[in-house]
């Protein structure tokens, strides 16, 4: 498939548009005929920036093949609910979990529906989390591919091996109808690089871009808004991924970004000048011998969240080369809920490069 070709598409589980975002950016003719997704702020978030492509707010468990052969599209893009797969949920249930259910629906009953009147899409694409590839929901996924004759190829792949400094390591299969060239056979198992455009990822940050390059001018926000109360830092400071503008590596950012400490997300120090280490036992000496001001000490690294628009860039959201696109939010949406709808979403460059993959376009020159 070249980019100028006409190419239509559904996306379901479909968030804030990421995956909308990506197909464009490969094809800049493809239609997204119809997103499907329950939370009706994301729907208004993605009403706002695709205002073309109906965004239906339902129960995806409950769309029949009837109603989805009417579409006849080319491609499915899928985006399922991770917490049923994550390890950061204690209590994940795999497929039993009720949020796996919409899912399964799509891929047990209407798939195959559509499969034997020939109306089901030449290309998918589905996305999860690091962690869905040990799943049953996978093993019925692959089952079913297999049955109805689809190639499909399977990797784990992270931003940073596309040089943006974020660790968010991500599961994502691509499939082709029997209809068209298959994935080569050699290639099995779960990669974890992707073929003519990235390598695997080995430590080597060499071509990794610095975080400052995607933050905000300083005059851009107000520093108070998104600085690390010092209640927070006095409980649970050491627990925080702190980095700095220099550096070239933050750890995934969740939903419960702002809410949650561990393992939530990176915080930035804006006061490259002090060593984080040297500062925090200085705090913890004085705490210890039982200073009410001790965490005062804390203030001189001006450490805060990462704004939402920085997280869009790191998301690849928004990019600087291209003018013309500008990501907007609906004045009802507030910061806590675009942490939580970002935190939600996928990494647009990454996805771009995969349905590039996914779609035969050649690579752009090195």
């Amino acid at each position: 498939m070249t980019v100028s070709q006409q190419l239509s598409a559904l996306e379901f589980f479909s968030g804030i548009g990421g995956l909308h975002l990506a197909l464009k950016r490969v094809n800049a003719n493809a239609s997204i005929l119809s997103a499907f997704d329950w939370d009706s702020l994301a729907a208004q978030v993605y009403a706002e920036n695709h205002p073309a492509t109906p965004v239906l707010r339902t129960d995806i468990s409950l769309l029949t093949a009837e109603y989805l052969r009417s579409f006849s599209v080319d491609a499915w893009l899928l985006s399922p609910s991770c917490q049923p797969y994550t390890t950061l949920n204690p209590n994940a249930q795999g497929a039993s979990d009720p949020r796996a259910k919409s899912f399964l629906h799509l891929v047990e009953n209407v798939l195959p529906a559509l499969h034997s009147t020939e109306h089901h899409p030449k290309y998918m694409f589905i996305e999860n989390v690091a962690g869905f590839e040990t799943s049953s929901t996978r093993q019925m996924l692959l089952k079913v591919l297999e049955s109805l004759g689809y190639s499909y190829q399977e990797l784990l792949i992270t931003p940073v091996q596309f040089g943006i400094p974020n660790m968010r390591r991500r599961y994502y299969l691509l499939a082709r109808s029997s209809t068209l060239l298959p994935f080569p056979t050699h290639v099995e198992g779960v990669l974890d690089y992707v073929p003519g455009r990235c390598q695997p990822w080995r430590d080597d940050y060499s071509a990794v871009k610095e975080i400052k390059s995607y933050l905000d001018p300083e005059d851009a926000y107000d520093y108070e808004t998104y600085e690390i109360a010092r209640k927070t830092l006095h409980t649970w400071g050491r627990l925080f991924d702190i980095t700095l503008p220099s550096r070239k590596h933050t750890n995934c950012f969740i939903r419960g970004y702002t809410r949650r400490v561990e393992g939530a997300g990176s915080i930035l120090q804006l006061n490259e000048d002090l060593n984080t280490t040297e500062v925090f036992d200085a705090f913890l000496e004085a705490k210890e011998q039982g200073s009410t001001d001790a965490v005062r000490l804390l203030d001189p690294l001006r450490l805060r969240y990462f704004t939402p628009s920085e997280l869009l860039r790191l998301f690849a959201f928004t990019d600087p080369r291209r003018d013309e696109e500008q990501f907007v939010w609906p004045a009802s949406v507030s910061t806590k809920v675009k942490y939580r709808l970002i935190g939600n979403s996928v990494n647009v460059k990454v996805v771009s490069e995969l349905i590039s993959y996914l779609l035969h376009v050649p690579p752009p020159p090195s």
